[in-house]
């Protein structure tokens, strides 16, 4: 039956103030750290005009745009302060709005989050001198003369997006310098600034008076609100709702960009405002669905909206009027061209890794994502079609199969185990990464869809792989645990043993990290679960160093309120036996000096040794005079994202 748009609340158009948009999905604002020195250059407007290519109603760059020269952190944010940008946002508007995209920017003045250490090394300002302990800076209490330069310095950042042919702006509470005012948790004020709600509010409506005197009435202008502060003493749900009420009394915005919770550490940042692995999917959409039902202006919210299910609900029950999936186009910029063309089944997932947040802004498993200058989005076809073998089925070599099959070879994949997704499947067999599956799982849908045969339980050898008179062939055979370096390793059990239930585990268990990657961490996770007393090692001095923020400050979280023992700073040396138990020997870092810890059973992590054998006979056979490539693991180990960045970008020229 032909795909009709039209009854698909998510491609139904919508007016937002005098802007009109051709449907209800957008990707909100984010720093995704493409700039040049400020400014949106090429790299950045080819990432955004990739998006809009790809369908959306709206694009917003600019997270954390600075106002003021006094709102940075450091670098990786637009500057809007000055008029330098507006040739950027010139071209930048006119390639999104050639694509029938709109585009706003969010502007923004740190406050408190500011970095003290950075430009003029002058003190940070806030409405009180309170520190935030995520950016680590003591604020200067801002006097009236700091409170008037900041809302000039908004304004003007307003106007620079209007002359720079943007259709609009939003400003920032949250942490940020207006939601500072605004919370009692940051102001401590006794002027007409602070204390009662209707105090703590002046500050932002005087912006959004400026904001608006600046640009007009047919320039788009929002707040990206905290509606709920979600934490005793600071701003609640009714106060959200005041809040709102006094900015649409006002008629000083076109809307609201409902956010929740606060940014004022690792922690209370993954668990309350960007949600990561450790958080179900769309977790604020009962707060936004109250919040939505008490005011009157559009409504647009982003939070943990990975799927285009999740969107369509929050849309059809007029929870938002716009959704915004931000993430979910990182993964995936053509999602709304995929509910166009009415293939919503083929739309790359989204899985809640927060990989864009580690490596900025790069998705676990688009290699292309943020590299549009040099890696293309679409796979063209080949100039001759050939006969591709691809030897393992992990996450690297079914991308090389998938982007070979698109280019019009001929594909098989050689898999060792009984289901093709290596490392990956195992990974998600932790419950807090059960998500990561589904860059296994849309991987080998793609590869049904393309009629690529996968034979498992094929344990190839050279001479399998000849008979199948291959032109190319992949090598992407991984790796296996890497315990050479400890004295007495065949006493250890390694992560795999642990996540493949392969290892029962012991009463008391020792899990040693050598990585700062998940494994490790979710072992120890599963141990405490099972009932085993857990002491945990790492050669890092914290858990989850190799980790997004939201997944490393999830773990550690975990392991307090588990009683998890952590040990930091510390190197394997050797295991041996102690009678019917085991004993480790490690090094501090630091020190120098040795450690024992006695214990039933230790499992270790400390990555994979490269299983790389068969590239090497099959570069030396003179019976192969094919195009032979090593992928993965089999090179080294590394994470998911390398292993299909080095997987795609292989291929397209394969």
């Amino acid at each position: 039956m032909p795909h009709d748009p039209t009854k698909d609340p998510l491609l139904s158009p919508f007016t937002l103030g005098k802007l009109h948009l051709r449907n209800r999905i957008v990707s909100t604002s984010h720093a995704s750290m493409n700039d040049e020195d400020g400014m949106p250059g090429e790299r950045y407007q080819a990432y955004h005009e990739e998006k809009a290519r790809g369908g959306l109603a709206m694009t917003m760059i600019g997270g954390s745009a600075m106002v003021s020269r006094d709102s940075s952190w450091g670098g990786g944010q637009l500057d809007m302060s000055t008029d330098r940008i507006i040739p950027y946002l010139q071209s930048l508007s006119s390639r999104v709005h050639a694509q029938g995209a709109g585009v706003m920017t969010q502007i923004s003045h740190l406050g408190r989050r500011a970095n003290a250490f950075h430009g003029d090394w002058n003190p940070v300002i806030a409405p009180s001198p309170i520190r935030e302990v995520r950016s680590r800076g003591f604020p200067r209490e801002m006097d009236r003369d700091d409170i008037d330069r900041v809302i000039a310095d908004y304004a003007s950042a307003a106007k620079r997006a209007r002359d720079g042919g943007l259709d609009g702006v939003e400003t920032l509470c949250g942490g940020h310098l207006i939601g500072q005012f605004m919370s009692p948790l940051a102001n401590r004020r006794t002027d007409s600034f602070g204390g009662s709600l209707e105090n703590r509010a002046r500050f932002g409506l005087m912006v959004h008076q400026a904001i608006r005197d600046a640009v007009g009435d047919d320039f788009a202008v929002g707040i990206r609100l905290v509606i709920d502060e979600g934490t005793e003493g600071g701003l609640n749900a009714d106060d959200g709702i005041a809040l709102a009420h006094m900015f649409e009394r006002e008629g000083l915005v076109d809307f609201f960009d409902a956010i929740y919770g606060r940014m004022d550490s690792d922690l209370i940042l993954s668990e309350d405002n960007m949600p990561g692995m450790f958080q179900p999917d769309a977790p604020y959409l009962a707060s936004v669905a109250r919040f939505r039902a008490e005011v009157n202006l559009p409504l647009i919210h982003a939070g943990g909206i990975r799927d285009t299910a999740t969107a369509r609900h929050a849309i059809r029950e007029g929870i938002v009027d716009l959704v915004g999936m931000t993430r979910a186009h990182l993964t995936d910029p053509h999602l709304v061209q995929h509910l166009l063309a009415g293939t919503e089944e083929n739309i790359r997932p989204c899985v809640g890794a927060s990989y864009c947040l580690y490596k900025k802004a790069t998705c676990i498993h688009n290699a292309a994502t943020g590299n549009e200058l040099t890696i293309p989005h679409r796979v063209t076809p080949a100039e001759f079609a050939g006969r591709v073998v691809v030897v393992g089925g992990g996450v690297a070599g079914l991308e090389a199969a998938r982007v070979a099959a698109l280019r019009g070879h001929s594909v098989i994949v050689l898999e060792a185990a009984s289901h093709p997704g290596g490392q990956l499947r195992l990974a998600a067999r932790a419950p807090e990464r059960a998500n990561m599956i589904g860059i296994v799982d849309w991987r080998i849908a793609e590869l049904t869809r393309l009629g690529v045969e996968i034979r498992t339980n094929c344990y190839a050898d050279m001479y399998d792989i000849l008979a199948e008179n291959p032109d190319t062939v992949f090598v992407a055979t991984g790796g296996l645990p890497d315990l050479d370096q400890i004295d007495g390793a065949d006493l250890c059990r390694t992560t795999w043993d642990v996540l493949s239930g392969a290892a029962s585990l012991a009463r008391e268990v020792l899990i040693h990290d050598g990585t700062g990657r998940a494994p490790a961490p979710s072992c120890a996770l599963l141990a405490k679960q099972s009932g085993s007393a857990v002491t945990f090692t790492t050669s890092d001095g914290v858990v989850g160093q190799e980790m997004p923020y939201q997944d490393g400050t999830g773990f550690r979280k975990r392991f307090a309120e588990q009683g998890i023992q952590i040990l930091g700073d510390l190197d394997l040396l050797r295991v041996e036996k102690a009678g019917a138990r085991l004993k480790a020997t490690f090094v501090h870092t630091f020190s120098g000096y040795a450690q024992t810890i006695e214990t039933d059973q230790i499992v270790v992590e400390r990555g994979t040794h490269a299983l790389n054998d068969l590239y090497h006979q099959l570069e030396t056979s003179p019976d192969f005079i094919g195009a032979l490539h090593l992928l993965g693991d089999a090179v080294a180990s590394r994470d998911v994202h390398a292993s299909i960045r080095n997987a795609y970008v292989t291929a397209l020229s394969a």
